[in-house]
């Protein structure tokens, strides 16, 4: 049997409704990809409904929830060239599929592609479109967009060996802005990350407490710059959220987290070449500038 060109992985817990819609947006795209759920221990019956509902979808059942590294896990076991992301809330436009890779084998060096997501029922475009679209990295003419530095997790398109060879999501961020590092270590390996308008996903976010998210993501940002960043950057993050503590519960929480990670985080250093780090600092001034107007 041929390896197909692209197929989709979705990483789950608990959330069979939603994602029997998702897999019906996806059974039925045109390029007909292979799909694999990958089950993170869901306790509500997901693999039973999935295996009666979607006999042609593999499911891959994990004994336990491994957050963000249920997508490592996927990648590994479903062999197409490239890999479609979409969480159990999320799905890819007819044809989109299609695009991402005809865009990647013309460009072999990218190795991940950064789709535009359009959100809810009315179709709205999310805001990170607009802020992968005014990336002010140098851009390439031999690229089909801006070159980037950070994603969507549930709208992205990666090159299975790409992705392999940084070693995917990072163990330590378990979940929460763990696309980050991911960008960064796939442009410190000499990959190209960039955004892609004309390849659509569509995202139907659930009403998880936002708190919680938060507070993963507060960690995990200050994780990221121990694990990728200079001493001085982590240092300085690390305090700001320090600072942020008393009079902040999410922030309280995060460095309640990180405190116990960072030995962690601190053998699995790796600091980012020189012209990486450039890129990054640079995109943290357009931030600050934002910010401040």
């Amino acid at each position: 049997m041929s390896t197909p060109l692209v197929g989709v992985v979705i990483a789950t817990r608990n959330r069979a409704s939603s994602l029997v819609t998702t897999l019906d947006r996806l059974t039925s795209l045109p390029e007909r990809p292979p799909v694999l759920v990958v089950d993170n221990a869901s306790s509500d019956g997901t693999p039973a409904l999935l295996a009666e509902r979607f006999p042609g979808v593999q499911v891959l059942a994990l004994p336990r929830n491994r957050g963000a590294l249920a997508r490592n896990d996927g990648v590994r076991s479903l062999p197409a060239r490239y890999i479609a992301f979409s969480d159990d809330d999320s799905w890819w436009e007819p044809g989109a599929l299609a695009a991402a890779a005809e865009l990647m084998e013309a460009n072999p060096g990218i190795g991940l592609v950064a789709a535009r997501t359009e959100v809810g029922p009315r179709r709205a475009p999310d805001p990170l479109n607009a802020v992968l679209a005014g990336s002010p990295l140098t851009r390439r003419p031999d690229l089909p967009g801006p070159p980037v530095l950070g994603f969507l997790g549930c709208a992205a398109v990666a090159r299975r060996s790409a992705f392999l060879d940084v070693g995917g999501y990072h163990p330590l961020l378990f979940f929460g802005a763990e696309e980050t590092l991911l960008a960064y270590d796939l442009a410190a390996a000499g990959w190209d990350v960039c955004y892609a308008p004309r390849v659509t996903a569509v995202h139907h976010p659930s009403t998880d407490p936002r708190a919680r998210r938060s507070t993963l993501v507060r960690r995990n940002e200050v994780l990221t710059s121990w694990l990728r960043r200079p001493l001085p950057v982590a240092l300085r993050d690390t305090w700001r959220l320090a600072r942020e503590a008393p009079g902040d519960r999410a922030a309280r929480r995060a460095l309640g987290q990180l405190v116990p990670r960072l030995p962690a985080a601190w053998r699995g250093r790796r600091t980012l070449p020189d012209d990486v780090e450039a890129d990054v600092r640079r995109l943290e001034r357009l931030e600050l500038s934002h910010a401040a107007g």
